[in-house]
């Protein structure tokens, strides 16, 4: 298959593609005599899970790993299960920080007038917070 037959079966853009296999995310693929990239079954099967972990969030490195563990039969299933696990913490923590955000914006809008009055409480708290991370 070439590059444009393969992403439309893995559902991966070309562009994607390419850049999954500059990373090592994928084999590099063979080419023919023309120099046009040549793809199996084997490398869609590949795409469809890198594109679904990273649709679960899981960093490129992650990734990787979890596509090394899936093509080792002789994987432990706790590495699995500690890579997901370790993910769901960041991305509960990612969600804590968000909910913090929108609940002091909700605050912050509350007691912002709208109106044509200079004084407004959102600036007011990102000048009190300047030079804070």
């Amino acid at each position: 298959m070439n590059i444009g037959e393969v992403a439309k079966l893995s559902m991966v853009n070309a562009k994607m593609i390419r850049r999954y296999e500059e990373q090592g995310i994928i084999p590099k693929a063979s080419r023919t005599f023309a120099g046009y990239r040549q793809y199996s079954e084997k490398d869609v099967h590949i795409l469809r899970f890198v594109k679904r972990a990273r649709e679960l969030g899981f960093s490129m490195k992650d990734t990787k790993q979890l596509l090394g563990l899936w093509k080792n039969q002789n994987r432990s299933n706790s590495q699995v299960k500690s890579l997901a696990q370790k993910h769901k913490t960041e991305l509960e923590e990612k969600l804590n920080e968000i909910q913090a955000m929108l609940s002091t914006l909700d605050v912050l809008i509350k007691h912002c007038h709208g109106d044509s009055r200079p004084d407004c409480p959102i600036l007011q708290e990102l000048e009190c917070h300047k030079g804070r991370h």
